[in-house]
């Protein structure tokens, strides 16, 4: 059977999913340490916790994180992987991991992973104004997921 979602207005779902959802940012949080601290917090049994605990999320969890891995080929001088990372963050995107090689022949090699679920623009776009940087003398997608 396939899953289907519904988005729904919280003042009509019943107590048992509220307070599941309750405890569920009640252990996120660290002020519950287990299951049975939240679900006695919040007056909830454990067989209805575990019964909807995977059935009920906030809206902005739900939000598929999209990553990209750029490959770039730099020329050494001072301030240019800074200019990369701003413009990568000036189009909404997140930097989640760096590598960078040791620079050879007056170039270093960074590959760079890239959240892009915010992104303020086509990720072409961004590439090319990665390209347009002076001192990126390569960059292209070597991964997406």
């Amino acid at each position: 059977m396939r899953e289907r979602y519904y988005l729904v207005r919280e003042d009509i779902l019943p107590d048992a999913v509220l307070k599941t959802m309750q405890v569920k940012q009640l252990l996120e949080a660290g002020d519950a340490k287990t299951v049975n601290e939240g679900v006695e917090q919040v007056g909830l049994s454990r067989s209805a916790f575990y019964k909807y605990k995977d059935g009920i999320h906030l809206i902005h969890q739900l939000e598929r994180e999209r990553i990209v891995t750029i490959s770039m080929d730099l020329e050494h001088e001072s301030g240019m992987l800074s200019k990369v990372l701003g413009s990568v963050a000036g189009h909404g995107a997140n930097v989640l991991t760096i590598h960078q090689s040791i620079p050879l022949q007056g170039r270093a090699n960074v590959v760079i992973s890239v959240e892009i679920s915010h992104l303020n623009e086509e990720l072409g776009e961004m590439l090319d104004s990665l390209k347009e940087i002076p001192g990126v003398k390569r960059a292209l997608i070597v991964g997406q997921g």
